[in-house]
């Protein structure tokens, strides 16, 4: 359903089934996919399994069945520990890393609340494992495919990276309202959550840039202080966006780190025109420093700002809650500078990103890619520790067959693909994401997907009689409609520019499918005019005799008001 405010906006999808007879069983399967939530050293994952008190069927007449059917596979040796469960479960069987629940009952009435499901992987500290599955026929790319994946566990003696950040904020006109009161409100938050022996500095920024500070300050309760007074004054949303501008000033900033972690976090709603040169001109920078180079992290608002600007400025170096999160999982390092040992002699060794990231205490590191040959059955992930000692995990190479290796990692690999392709303006990385996108039925930036009207191919004769009169159209004349919105785009210089706002003001209605509105029908209209839903609460709390009485009466009542009118439009007029 809409949702006022934040980076993208959920829609309700409608599909209306016409002509169902009564006691006719109804049966949908749907497919997605989504990531799984990580929080505090557990895996959780939400399903929107709520239903309106108004489609259950009239109690004592209908039975009323419920049955959730679980299946979780880790992908981890270690063991699995259920956590919780919105409904309950039974645990049908474990075989390996693959765990079966159950969960079916009679029930009076269907479900009220969503399907949630928590767990953890029982792992003291530092531990990961490595995916693999081999290419497809219908693959884009004939190398196999990878993932790799590192837990940062339950060791609370492990210590955090001391840091030196610099928080560059967008205060352009744009920003005016909901998102910079949201972003002020996150970075108070943030603020809060740095620790002494850190370093920090504030930028906002439009067309001019103000500073907190001439450099680095160090935090105590004084200077976190006056940070927060600094931003209630400087957060002011006028201007236009500049973004080079504060990017080349943090980066001065950070040249002297007091030997901690640099890091820069950049959050923006605007797209400008030379993002390309921006990304080359950081690149350039950040390879001259070396491992000391600060980490860029990027939080884009709206659909304005350019999503793949913004993640390829990161791979190379509601929204309060998202932001928290945000500065949280860059800001709580562990492990830094990891790399690969034994891939050496691997051919054709690639990454999806451009380089592996840090390892959070709050968040799992995943990594994807392919490879040519045979990886060896374990791989050594080095790193350093905050001590700058360096640390050796062990990763388990496992193959796998029931995992959809190529569907889980499909999105993330479209998504790298089509800011690197945008980077490089390379029409091959586009074709790439082109194959990717048909081959998993997923939208892309340079593809379109597209709801296609078909006919059944057995056909009722009793109907195919009926409607002999009424015109059939051609297979070149089934209605397509687009769907739109279902991608990010490349953001808007121009609507940058005029400071336009996005995403937090009024919603737009949702478009009507003609599709829809020609499969049900006027009848269908004129019913939804006094089936309301008090009328169907009404009859709920009615016993049986009543119920079926005051439904034959609304039945008779209905065909007589609609005859003359299903005649006239549904058959034509036809005799």
């Amino acid at each position: 359903m809409p949702e006022s405010g934040g980076l993208l906006k959920q829609e309700l999808f409608y599909l209306t089934i016409p002509q169902v007879g009564g006691g006719e069983d109804i049966f949908a399967t749907i497919r997605w996919s989504q990531k799984l939530l990580y929080d505090n050293g557990q895996f959780s994952v939400e399903v929107p399994f709520r239903f309106p008190q108004f489609v259950n069927p009239l109690p004592k007449v209908f039975m009323k069945k419920e049955k959730i059917q679980l299946t979780v596979n880790s992908g981890v040796t270690k063991e699995i520990i259920l956590q919780g469960t919105s409904h309950p479960l039974k645990e049908k069987g474990r075989q390996g890393e693959k765990l079966s629940f159950l969960h079916e009952a009679a029930v009076e009435n269907w479900s009220t609340k969503d399907f949630t499901f928590t767990y953890t992987v029982y792992s003291g500290d530092l531990s990961g494992q490595v995916l693999v599955k081999p290419s497809t026929l219908r693959d884009y790319d004939d190398r196999d495919m990878f993932c790799l994946f590192l837990l940062p566990g339950k060791n609370v003696d492990r210590k955090v990276f001391r840091k030196a950040v610099v928080y560059i904020i967008d205060t352009s006109g744009s920003m005016q309202g909901k998102p910079l009161e949201s972003v002020k409100n996150a970075m108070s938050t943030a603020l809060s959550d740095l620790v002494q022996g850190d370093f920090f500095n504030i930028i906002a920024f439009n067309d001019e840039l103000h500073s907190f500070s001439s450099c680095l300050e160090q935090v105590n309760d004084k200077t976190i202080e006056n940070a927060i007074q600094w931003m209630d004054l400087n957060f002011v949303a006028q201007g236009g966006t500049d973004i080079m501008h504060p990017l080349s000033e943090a980066m001065t900033l950070l040249s002297n780190s007091h030997d901690a972690l640099p890091q820069i976090y950049l959050v923006t709603d605007g797209s400008v025109d030379d993002e390309r040169n921006i990304c080359h001109t950081v690149k350039t920078q950040l390879m001259n420093r070396g491992p000391k180079s600060p980490r860029v992290s990027t939080f884009g608002l709206g659909s304005y700002c350019n999503h793949y600007f913004l993640r390829m400025l990161a791979s190379i170096g509601s929204i309060e809650g998202r932001m928290v999160q945000w500065f949280q999982k860059a800001s709580n390092t562990i492990v830094s500078n990891i790399s690969i040992d034994a891939i050496k002699n691997i051919q054709d060794f690639e990454l999806d990103s451009e380089y592996i990231q840090d390892v959070s205490a709050k968040y799992p590191l995943c990594v994807s890619g392919r490879y040519h040959g045979k990886l060896p059955e374990t791989l050594i992930a080095k790193g350093h520790l905050a001590d700058m000692s360096e640390i050796s995990i062990e990763l388990k190479v496992h193959h796998v067959k029931d995992i959809p290796l190529d569907k889980v990692l499909a999105k993330q690999q479209m998504d790298l693909l089509t800011a690197k392709a945008w980077l490089l303006e390379n029409k091959e990385l586009e074709r790439k994401v082109v194959k990717l996108s048909i081959q998993n039925s997923l939208p892309s930036e340079y593809t379109r997907m597209v709801l296609l009207q078909t006919s059944l191919d057995k056909i009722d004769p009793a109907q195919q009689a009926k409607n002999k009169s009424i015109k059939q159209s051609s297979p070149d004349e089934r209605s397509a409609m687009p769907l739109r919105g279902l991608t990010l785009g490349f953001g808007d210089v121009t609507a940058t520019r005029e400071n336009l706002t996005t995403g937090f003001g009024e919603i737009k209605s949702p478009e009507k499918f003609e599709i829809f509105e020609k499969a049900v029908g006027c009848c269908s209209r004129v019913a939804d005019c006094f089936c309301c839903m008090c009328f169907i609460k009404a009859c709920s709390k009615m016993n049986d005799q009543c119920a079926i009485v005051m439904m034959q009466a609304c039945a008779a009542l209905a065909c007589l008001g609609c005859f003359e009118c299903c005649s006239e439009l549904c058959c034509g007029g036809a005799n």
